[in-house]
């Protein structure tokens, strides 16, 4: 009786231990093949002279020799260089702010906390298409600007290729400052009031405080912000597309837009792969040694 109930606890155990991973397999099979084998895949293809279809005759590196030639990425990289830096800065010092306001306690946060995270719940192409609608000189601000009597006012920068690209900074902007507000409203929370209890008893000022104690103590949510925005600038598509469809001309191309021409549309395939392989080298350039830090932290 006892080695039955013994088998039956050990049965038990085995089936506990192994039930999650015979649930989880397929999922991981998945995710294996259509995820990092068609990573690989692609690699594979930015060395091989493909174009509108795989090919498998083996060219080295002249691929990415030809793609720093091509006019229209050197293009792509400054474009991205523009508005990956401006989204950055600016996301994050709308986003400290707001939190820094939230984190008074002031009277309705619990209805602006979600009004300023809105935003970030929307599809890029919905902010693309709506940003698109208002900064439309016909039909957007500068006409209804016009229609209220000022008939002055000019805003066209959406048709203007020098200040096309600082279109797709407001959109983008827009979206994702609420969340990172969210980033650092609980970075705020998450500092000891003991801490600050005994600064101001050591007679610190606000200023003093936010430089010397609270600031410093945010560096996790900076960090995070960081990588995370810059992972959003460097895949942006969608948005671009929505708002300005790359245009006019090229004005707002970003390695993401040159990566689907070249491979879909102009039949370059290898050249395609290889702007997309270092797409990403550059966002796990800045995920690696992001994601070794915070484990070698825990552990």
């Amino acid at each position: 009786m006892a080695a039955t109930t013994d088998t039956g606890v050990d049965f038990r155990t085995r089936l506990q231990t192994w039930l999650p991973k015979l649930v989880l397999s397929p999922s991981l099979a998945v995710m294996l093949i259509f995820v990092y084998g068609f990573i690989a895949f692609t690699i594979y293809l930015s060395f091989t002279d493909s174009r509108m279809l795989p090919s498998y005759n083996w060219v080295g590196w002249d691929n990415y020799e030809r793609l720093f030639r091509v006019r229209e990425w050197n293009i792509a990289l400054t474009n991205l260089a523009i508005f990956a830096s401006l989204y950055i800065i600016i996301c994050t010092l709308i986003g400290l702010t707001l939190a820094i306001l939230l984190d008074q306690k002031i009277r309705g946060e619990g209805v602006l906390r979600p009004i300023f995270l809105y935003p970030m719940a929307l599809s890029f192409i919905v902010t693309g298409t709506a940003w698109k609608w208002m900064l439309d000189p016909a039909i957007g601000l500068e006409n209804t600007m016009n229609l209220w009597g000022w008939e002055s006012f000019t805003f066209n920068w959406i048709k203007d290729r020098e200040m096309a690209i600082y279109t797709i900074v407001i959109a983008a902007v827009w979206q994702s400052s609420g969340f990172v507000m969210a980033m650092f409203l609980a970075g705020l929370r998450g500092i000891d009031n003991e801490i600050l209890k005994a600064a101001q008893m050591d007679g610190a000022s606000n200023f003093q405080m936010y430089r010397r104690i609270i600031l410093p103590q945010l560096r996790p949510a900076f960090l995070s912000a960081f990588v995370i925005l810059s992972h959003l600038a460097i895949k942006s598509y969608d948005l671009v597309i929505a708002l300005t469809g790359g245009g006019p001309g090229n004005a707002t191309a970003l390695p993401a837009t040159f990566m689907y021409s070249y491979t879909f549309t102009r039949n370059q395939m290898g050249i395609g792969a290889a702007s997309a392989v270092i797409m990403l080298m550059t966002i796990a350039a800045i995920m690696v040694p992001y994601l070794y830090a915070e484990l070698r932290e825990k552990k």
